[in-house]
């Protein structure tokens, strides 16, 4: 009923203010998306020219497709391109798979502390930097490290396993794996907890145990968060999966055969030897594939797995 001399206050004010209290929150991370993702997009035009610091973007001569053509035309860009992918792929199936069933233990633990305890401890490594965990492994995998030591203790010899072309690439990997397994398990943890408690109480209804729980509720209830990190893995695929920083630390002349990726190479040649044109030629050649391999991976999502990213 409508009151004479009264109006009912609107409330679109305080609905504008709420929208503009939430745009404000996102203000800072556009900022630093369009500041450090964003404009360094400019400088793509140094890969189009021979660049010198001293003339600036626009006073270095411009050569084309000069680096790309040096690019693919040099006698290392094969194998370095097919240790990049080898590592890359190694690296995404075995760190999803150690994630994903570390995942899947984790959440059967009955004790709250204990399972807590084991998570924080497991993904730990995750946030030390490749300088301490390289370091430490370069200690372990020595000739005269901890893992050396027990295999002549057993009357084996000694495997150089850094200085091996034959062992290197499995380090790289293992290695890895090992650091960001437990992180990479947080995050399917928190997509099983978001999992509807009814559909477990359902399968045990039709007398689902323990196993067919995991594998008719748990599994297809992370699947979204499984295709979301797995293409946006396959979008780093070209370098090696954040390796830059593990295999400048790990590696070694003897194993570039098979330890070298397109960003050591790039580094080597580019930044060490001053060819800054050409480290931004292969940066500018990564970043296209993977935004295909992301595109691709989307759409193959969306139409075999009814998922889709963007």
């Amino acid at each position: 009923m409508k009151i004479p001399g009264y109006s009912v206050p609107s409330k679109a004010p305080a609905a504008w203010f709420g929208k503009s209290s939430l745009y404000l929150m996102l203000l800072p991370g556009m900022l630093m998306l369009l500041l450090f993702s964003y404009a360094p997009m400019f400088g793509l035009i140094i890969a189009f020219t021979d660049f010198q610091p001293r003339k600036g973007f626009f006073g270095s001569p411009f050569v084309g497709f000069k680096w790309f053509e040096y690019l693919f035309s040099s006698p290392d860009f094969s194998q370095v391109l097919v240790n990049t992918v080898i590592i890359a792929l190694f690296k995404i199936a075995f760190g999803t798979a150690a994630s994903l069933v570390f995942a899947l233990l984790l959440n059967e633990l009955v004790g709250k502390w204990f399972k807590k305890t084991v998570q924080t401890v497991t993904y730990l490594p995750n946030f030390l930097s490749w300088v301490v965990v390289g370091g430490l492994f370069i200690d372990i995998l020595s000739h005269d490290g901890i893992l050396n030591r027990l295999l002549q203790s057993f009357g084996m010899q000694s495997i150089f396993f850094l200085g091996s072309n034959d062992w290197f690439r499995s380090v790289v990997v293992a290695t890895d794996v090992w650091k960001n397994f437990g992180f990479g398990a947080v995050l399917y943890i928190a997509a099983i907890a978001g999992i509807n408690p009814d559909l477990y109480e359902a399968c045990v209804v039709d007398g689902g145990g323990k196993f067919k729980q995991m594998l008719h509720v748990t599994l297809p209830g992370i699947v979204p968060t499984l295709i979301l990190l797995t293409t946006l893995n396959l979008g780093q695929i070209l370098s090696a999966n954040g390796g830059q920083d593990q295999l400048l630390v790990l590696y070694n002349p003897l194993v570039y055969e098979t330890g070298d990726i397109l960003d050591t190479f790039a580094y080597r040649t580019g930044i060490v030897n001053v060819q800054l044109s050409f480290a931004t030629a292969v940066g500018f050649f990564k970043s296209v594939v993977g935004l295909v391999l992301i595109v691709m991976a989307n759409r193959i999502s969306t139409k075999y797995a009814s998922r889709r990213i963007f």
